[in-house]
């Protein structure tokens, strides 16, 4: 069986930058029509990579840690393009902060944004995936699913979330076609890692702990998703892939 998803209409959501970007155009340039969603103004860098390759783009613009901004976002997709086939739910943020001090608000907005945004906007996506019979839905878990990092209690406590949500909707979906699976990105050259890179410290203890001995490029995550997003990978339900240069083995 083929890895295509050409001529399917998928939504990313944290489209602007980051791993968000580098998925969306690469859903584009094998043929997907997009759906972005990010809370800036536009996508400009996003927008023009879809205008070079020729593809098909809506730009919704939310902050999805508000749930009032997160109301009818799968509907505007399928009134644009009659369907929805494929969401990527990557939208993220970072906040790094002792726990005995850590900030209540930015606690409430990041798991807002990243695991209540997560389940509200597959709830929406999945009853339109049972009515045209099927689909595929990505969460972008991380390393943080699995282990405690440091400083990040909220983005730590959202990402082995969206580990458990992306079984528990498997669960219930598989059966009606609707395939819900998770990619957990390893340390990726990013926005949002830029200061950890750039930590002399830190950042050679990390990649030293690396088998591959380097980052990892966010058009790597590319290929794993097109999988995920494709009927190849039918049989593939409630996983959570890592793709990690092989930190986790270590």
């Amino acid at each position: 069986m083929q890895i295509s998803v050409k001529g399917k209409v998928a939504m990313v959501t944290g489209a602007r930058r980051g791993l968000g970007l580098a998925v969306a155009t690469g859903l584009v340039e094998a043929g997907a029509k997009l759906v972005a969603v990010a809370s800036s103004p536009d996508c400009l860098e996003l927008r023009q990579a879809v205008k070079k390759l020729g593809g098909e783009m809506l730009y919704l613009r939310a902050d999805l840690a508000d749930r009032r901004q997160r109301k009818g976002l799968v509907a505007k997709a399928v009134k644009r393009f009659g369907r929805l086939d494929i969401l990527v739910n990557g939208a993220g943020i970072q906040h790094r902060q002792s726990a005995m001090e850590f900030d209540l608000a930015k606690w409430d907005q990041i798991v807002s944004l990243m695991l209540t945004g997560v389940f509200e906007l597959s709830q929406q996506a999945a009853r339109v995936m049972e009515k045209q019979g099927g689909g595929k839905i990505i969460n972008i878990a991380s390393l943080a699913s699995f282990q405690g990092g440091w400083t990040v209690s909220a983005y730590a406590a959202a990402k082995h979330g969206v580990a458990g949500l992306t079984k528990a909707l498997a669960n219930e979906w598989a059966a009606k076609n609707i395939h819900v699976n998770a990619i957990a990105p390893g340390y990726f050259d990013t926005e949002m890692c830029a200061a950890i890179k750039a930590d002399p410290v830190r950042e050679p203890k990390i990649r030293d702990r690396i088998p591959a001995g380097r980052w990892g490029k966010p058009e790597e995550l590319v290929g794993p998703l097109l999988f995920l997003a494709s009927d190849a990978s039918n049989y593939v339900d409630g996983h959570v892939l890592v793709v990690d240069g092989g930190w986790m083995g270590r």
